[in-house]
Formats: structure tokens, sequence, C-alpha cells
């Protein structure tokens, strides 16, 4: 789970100050406020991650990625291509890392990384003029620290460095290192360079795959269709647009879950159909095979009141919109961090508080025996959505430790983040002006306007 994150000299962000992220974080604002960037940066990590130029320092992205940036000058903060991109991001390890040094014999591990990196344009070429990971002990304290670093600011070659760790050269090798691989990766030199410095490709695959569970759903999902193929394939998530929402129902079709240690398992898509009736959307819902041997699909549903089922696409667009939210939060794998942007579109008042309820129950939830540990990074404009969680956090059903809230505002100096700070009662202490408006100013203007109709006729 990631649980720090901090960028500098991005888009509308100066800075944005470190940023708690919780099981579950949310983000509000008004528009444009810079609320979308912060989740723009961690796609963008993710698919430099996955592209296959290992050269490229980030890949902002083209028309096939998750998000498209443009050039490193249009994501750097007021466009100045003399600033650096710097940023850090802390996260949780599923499993205890661990390794020797094969030298000395000693072990070092760690349950956390913290990663940072500052990176800029030279000559129109991205270059990274140093990385650090910190591997962080369940106390809190650093087990090893290694960075590697450009010589001078003129210069493309690297050196490494270690703290609580002594790295040892090979003999005659003492040659700079060339530069790291992507924004985060070690170049192939490092462990021909030394004897002992083989570690740092599990300090890179550890970020590696915590970019891999990181999930997007975006604010637009795809319509419902009468007809869909399945093979049998088992997608890693619903899609950027929820166009594998029904694959992905069908492939999760043998998974249980429970809420707790020796709980009752229930099926994945009885746990589906519950939320979507709990929603008030649906009484019912499955998922059906037109024939024996043919790979076609069909998904019935029967409304709330409705006399009999029909097909998805003959019920409200609402339901199309909130079934990818739905199939995601329990579909995604252990440790995942599931991205999603106002997942409250198209829907009711009511449905957008009982979304907060089902991140709650999403993050509960075991699979197997074990908590999934799942976590949720949200972008809302959702008053209602709010109300229920700080409703929740009062009835004490969620930790304040379990939920990051923030209020995303700008000026002409740039984006600024604050953190709404929630007490044990649910209130928000230092709400912002105008949050969602100024439903006190709507209501005397209202009763302003009445009085002034009522005393219209006796002025004739």
């Amino acid at each position: 789970m990631l649980t720090k994150l901090r960028i500098q000299n991005f888009k509308a962000w100066k800075d944005t100050g470190e940023i708690r992220l919780a099981p579950i974080t949310v983000f509000f604002g008004a528009n444009s406020a810079g609320k979308t960037s912060l989740l723009q940066f961690l796609l963008m990590l993710k698919q430099t991650a996955e592209s296959p130029d290992r050269r490229r320092v980030l890949h902002p992205g083209d028309d096939r990625s998750l998000v498209e940036l443009g050039t490193f000058e249009d994501l750097i903060f007021e466009h100045d291509p003399n600033l650096k991109l710097e940023f850090e991001v802390a996260w949780v390890l599923p499993k205890t890392l661990r390794f020797n040094d094969p030298l000395k014999g000693k072990s070092y591990q760690g349950d956390e990384i913290n990663f940072s990196a500052n990176l800029a344009s030279v000559d129109d070429t991205q270059v990274v003029n140093w990385l650090d990971y910190k591997l962080r002990r369940e106390t809190g304290d650093v087990a090893v620290s290694v960075r590697m670093a450009r010589r001078n600011s003129k210069s493309v070659e690297y050196e490494l460095s270690a703290e609580g760790y002594d790295l040892v050269r090979i003999q005659g090798r003492v040659w700079p290192l060339p530069s790291p691989t992507r924004f985060y990766g070690f170049p192939d030199e490092v462990p021909t360079r030394y004897q002992n410095a083989a570690f740092t490709n599990d300090l890179a695959l550890a970020l590696e795959q915590q970019l891999e569970r990181l999930t997007y759903l975006g604010p637009l999902r795809d319509v419902p269709n009468r007809i869909y193929a399945w093979a049998g394939d088992y997608p890693e998530h619903v899609g950027r647009n929820g166009e594998g929402t029904v694959a992905a129902l069908l492939a999760g079709a043998k998974r249980e879950f429970s809420w707790g240690y020796k709980k009752k398992a229930h099926p994945f898509q009885e746990v589906i159909a519950r939320w979507l009736k709990q929603l008030g959307l649906l009484d019912s819902f499955k998922a059906r095979k037109l024939a024996a041997g043919r790979k076609q699909y069909e998904i019935r549903v029967r409304t709330k009141g409705g006399s009999g089922e029909v097909d998805l696409p003959d019920v409200g667009f609402g339901i199309s919109q909130v079934l990818p939210v739905v199939v995601e939060c329990f579909y995604v794998k252990r440790n995942s961090t599931v991205i999603i942007e106002q997942p409250e579109l198209h829907l009711h008042p009511r449905v957008q508080s009982e979304l907060a309820d089902l991140f709650i129950e999403a993050i509960r939830t075991w699979e197997k025996g074990e908590p999934r540990s799942i976590q949720f990074i949200v972008e809302s404009h959702s008053e209602h959505f709010l109300q229920r969680l700080q409703r929740r956090i009062a009835e004490g059903d969620v930790k304040t430790t379990e939920v990051a809230l923030y209020f995303c505002e700008s000026d002409a100096h740039g984006s600024k983040l604050r953190p709404l700070e929630v007490n044990l009662y649910g209130e928000i202490v230092n709400w912002p002006d105008e949050f969602f408006g100024d439903p006190m100013q709507d209501l005397s203007k209202r009763m302003e306007a009445a009085a002034q109709k009522e005393s219209e006729p006796a002025k004739q």
C-alpha cells in the first residue's frame, strides 16, 4: 500500500508537500484545482515502468497510454525547462524484503521502501540527477539507503553510494556507471562493478511491482452491450473505461470473499449482486451463457420494483456507470492500489453516499484466509460521499487513520493542498470556505425572493 507522496514542480504543483496516503484517500476541490494531476503523476510512473524503452526516463504518454501529458517541458511547473522534477513515494511491502551481504554474511530486511528522484531536461533530453532508495524496518528506522547520482551537473557518469551497507568494488573496475534505466532502475553494469550490489535490483523490482499493482478506472465508463464474448481469459482489472467489467465478472466467478478470519465466505458474483441491491439499483443480477459450447454471454437484471428480467442496456445509465466501480473493488488482486476518478458520476445522491460504504467494506475484505489489503485513491466532487465517510468515522466503522481527505485549491502561484482534519466525531475542523458552494447564501436568497413575491400583491 502506498503511504506517502510528495511532488515538486509538476504541472500546477510547485510543491504538494507531504501527502499521507491511507487505505481510503480522497481528493476534493474545484475544477482545474490540480486534483487530477496528482492521479496522473502516479499513472505516468506506472506507464513508464511498463514501457519497453528502458532508456526513456519518463513516458509522459501517447494515444495508447493511461495518460498523455505532452513533453517534459509541458509537465514541468510553469513550463520552465530549468526546473527539476523531484518526487518521493513510499509504500509498505506485501512481504518483508530480505537479502544478504555475500562478503560479510550479514542479513538485511525491511517492510517499507521510500523512493525519491530528481529529474531534469538537459539539451531536450531527460536525465536523472539522482535517485535514492531507503529500505525501512517495521520500526521506521532505515536498514539500508542506496543512492545513485551524477558526478556533476554536466556529467553523464554516475556514482553509487550506500549508508548502512558497505559497497565493495571489483578490483580494477573503477569506472563510473552509465545512466540509470528509466527513472528508477540501476544499470546492468552495477553487479559487474561491485562485488555485493546485486540487492539493488531487488529494490528496483519492488518499485516495479508496486506500480504494477496500481489500477485505474476513469470517470466515463463504457455503455453496456447486449452480448459479451468471453474466451476464458482473466483480465488484470476492469480497464480504464470499464471495458473489461463483464470479463472480470465471469473470470472471478469461482472466487470467494469474507470479512474476517474464519468468517463465512461468499461467492464473488453474489457479493456484486448484493451491492447493486444495496445501492438501490437492482433487485437481481446474473451473467448467463447464451448456449452450450459458445463464448457469448448476456447480463440479465431485474430493476428495483421491476416485474421481469431485462438486458443490462435496458436499465438506467447510472447502473452501467457504477457496475465497473463495484466489480473493480472486489476483483483486483491483493495489495492493489485502485485509482478512481469521480465514482459518483451520473448517480443519485443516495447512491453516492453508499459508495463510501462500498469502499469501506472493500478494504475489509479477506480472500483465502488473508486480508486483501486494498487501497483506494479517489477524486470526487460529491458532498454526499464525504458526509457518509464522516458519519462512518463518527460511528467507529472506519478509523481516522484509515481515511485521508484533502481539498485542492489554486491561485496565481499554483495549486495548494489542504489536508482536512477529521476528529473522532467525524467533524472536519478546518472546513474550507464554500467547499461545496454556499448553501446558506442560497437559502437566504431564496427566502428573500419568496418574501418579495409575497409582498408584490400588496403593492398592486
